[in-house]
């Protein structure tokens, strides 16, 4: 008896685009918090301070110190992970069914965003490694001090780290370029195909993404100018 194996519905191309989107809405809707928790440091030191303790303390006392703040975290690993691997693997299925490039073919229309999605998640996956150095550990941190959050991103912005507002700024448009396709390629998938609303779906997605980076870019920018200090 021959026995066949049947591939996991998560492993086919459908199931592999469902990871991607759940994972997608679960980061979608970690940084429109974060970005909302980034901007109280213009309600003063005190305040952004305060929040930040208050997510260390998340779950007190039902759980005991950061274990609430250090769950969440672990669960963003997770989706993060999902979303690189559901990527990569329909991309290797996508090259490996043309395996052979024609000589002739016309040029794919495609937007700026949709042609850089994978450099663009390189330069975010290091860009979040960095992050988490810099300001969630402090290793990478002129103050370092966990405790000072504050102090730690006006040290981190500071005009001499020029550069690390470059490179923030660059991870940043990156990130808007990532979100700006794959909002609008989740619209599609929802019904938005007719050329109109097509035409809506790119609005959305380009107002969404506009959105996002000036939330936090403004942050760093605010520092670098003495306007947070």
């Amino acid at each position: 008896m021959v026995v066949t194996r049947t591939r996991s519905p998560i492993r086919s191309n459908v199931g592999l685009k469902a990871v991607m989107a759940v994972s997608g809405i679960v980061l979608v809707l970690f940084l429109i918090a974060h970005m909302l928790g980034n901007l109280k440091v213009f309600a003063g030191a005190s305040s952004f301070d305060d929040y930040a303790h208050w997510l260390r303390d998340l779950g007190k006392p039902a759980l005991p110190g950061v274990w609430a703040l250090w769950i969440l975290r672990a669960g963003l690993v997770v989706a993060v992970l999902a979303h690189i691997w559901a990527a990569t693997v329909l991309a290797l299925r996508a090259r490996a069914a043309r395996p052979v490039k024609y000589a002739h073919r016309k040029k794919v229309q495609g937007s700026y965003a949709a042609r850089t999605m994978r450099w663009g998640g390189v330069i975010i996956l290091l860009f979040v490694i960095y992050h988490l150095l810099d300001l969630t550990t402090g290793h990478l941190n002129p103050v370092g001090d966990p405790s000072r959050p504050f102090a730690n991103v006006v040290a981190d912005f500071a005009p001499e780290r020029w550069y690390v507002t470059l490179f923030y700024t660059v991870s940043i448009v990156a990130l808007g370029f990532h979100l700006r396709h794959g909002v609008f390629s989740a619209l599609r998938s929802l019904g938005q195909q007719t050329p109109g609303g097509e035409r809506r779906a790119r609005a959305v997605a380009l107002a969404f993404a506009v959105v996002i980076c000036a939330g936090f870019l403004v942050v760093p920018f605010a520092v670098l100018t003495g306007l947070v200090s």
